[in-house]
Order: C-alpha cells, then sequence, then structure tokens
C-alpha cells in the first residue's frame, strides 16, 4: 500500500526561506517533511503574518484541501534548510478509489490536525503568554529535572506561532527566570522541569 501511494512521490531539497506553495495556490498536492521545519501561515488585513502551524519531521500538511479541490488558504516556507515529500493528490485520489483503507488514515491525520488548531485557541484564551512559553519550553524537552534546551528555530518565529510579539518574548523570558529558565541565545537552561511545568498548567491567576 504504500509503495503504491508514494510511487510519483517527489523529494524536494529546500533552502531556508523558500516557499513550498502560496495561498491561493492550486492545491494538487500534499506534502510530507523528512527533514527541518516548515511553517504555515496568513498574512493578515493588519499586513501582519499570522503563523498557523509549524511541521517538523514526520508532519504531514495539506491533505484536506487537495483532496477537495480547493485552492491552499494559506502560505507553506521552510524555516531551516528542508527535504520535503511532494505527492499528487490525483494520484492519492485514485489510490482511495482502489483501497478505501488510505481514506480512514487521511481523515485520522486531518482531525489531528484540527485537534491541535482546537488546543491553539484554548492556549490562546486560557493562559497567560508567559504561560505559553513555559509549555513551548516543556514540550521541546527530552530530559527530566535540569535540561539545557536548543531552539528549533529563531525567536521571532516563536513569538508568531505563540500568538505574541518579539519584545513580549523577550518580556516572557526574563518572567520565568524565578523559575529556573536561563537564556543564552538559542539555548534555553531550565534548571526544574517539573516547575515549569506545573507553572505552565496552573490556573492563569495562581501566579
Amino acid at each position: 500500500m504504500v509503495e503504491r501511494l508514494i510511487a510519483p512521490a517527489v523529494v524536494m531539497s529546500l533552502r531556508e526561506g523558500e516557499t513550498v506553495f502560496c495561498q491561493g495556490d492550486p492545491a494538487n498536492a500534499f506534502f510530507i517533511v523528512i527533514e527541518g521545519w516548515v511553517k504555515l501561515y496568513r498574512i493578515a488585513m493588519s499586513g501582519e503574518e499570522a503563523v498557523i502551524s509549524l511541521f517538523g519531521k514526520g508532519d504531514s500538511f495539506a491533505e484536506a484541501v487537495a483532496f477537495a479541490g480547493q485552492p491552499y488558504p494559506a502560505t507553506a516556507e521552510t524555516v531551516s534548510k528542508a527535504r520535503i515529500v511532494r505527492i499528487p493528490a490525483s494520484h492519492v485520489i485514485k489510490c482511495i478509489r482502489a483501497m478505501p483503507d488510505i481514506a480512514l488514515a487521511m481523515i485520522a491525520s486531518t482531525s489531528q490536525h484540527l485537534h491541535h488548531l482546537v488546543y491553539q485557541v484554548e492556549q490562546l484564551k486560557a493562559q497567560t503568554g508567559v504561560q505559553r512559553v513555559a509549555e513551548f519550553l516543556v514540550s521541546l524537552a527530552v530530559d527530566h529535572g535540569s535540561c539545557t534546551i536548543a531552539l528549533p528555530y529563531d525567536k521571532a518565529l516563536i513569538a508568531g506561532w505563540l500568538g505574541l510579539k518579539p519584545e513580549t518574548l523577550s518580556r516572557a523570558f526574563t518572567k520565568l527566570k524565578p523559575l529556573g529558565v536561563e537564556v543564552h541565545a538559542s539555548d534555553v537552561l531550565v534548571h526544574d522541569l517539573a516547575k515549569l511545568r506545573n507553572y505552565a498548567k496552573s490556573d492563569r491567576t495562581t501566579y
């Protein structure tokens, strides 16, 4: 099934800042990230960039809109060197007609994207900006207790992803110092990950 699905796939090797597709382009393919990072964003009426999603290794994107035959509703752009698999939507539709189980997998993937967007809305409404930064750091940690976290992309993009201004992100890092967070360029030292996690999950009025 996998071999048949990826038969016409093309691997794209892209530099940082290259466009995968633009908002309004015909949606004729979907994509899977092999390496690197890709951001999905829209330009708001104010002219500011609104980051919708960030995709890393193993993530897929643009499935639903490609199968619906609608234009891409946002722009996808690499934020690092990246390798991306491009699979034509027309081929996948043919595979679905022959093997309906593929459709179930695609629906599950689309559902995951929806749940993630719902969680983002919840964060914006229920957490302070400082709490969102704390939770972002916790999501990147691979160790327990004390650890050093390498930020995967620049701070301006992190701010946009968390719904903050760059200067607000800097202030948030400063406010996290009493919780044992030290920022050194693109590395963040967290002295007590459990304490940071509890802060991120706490009621926004507790602190």
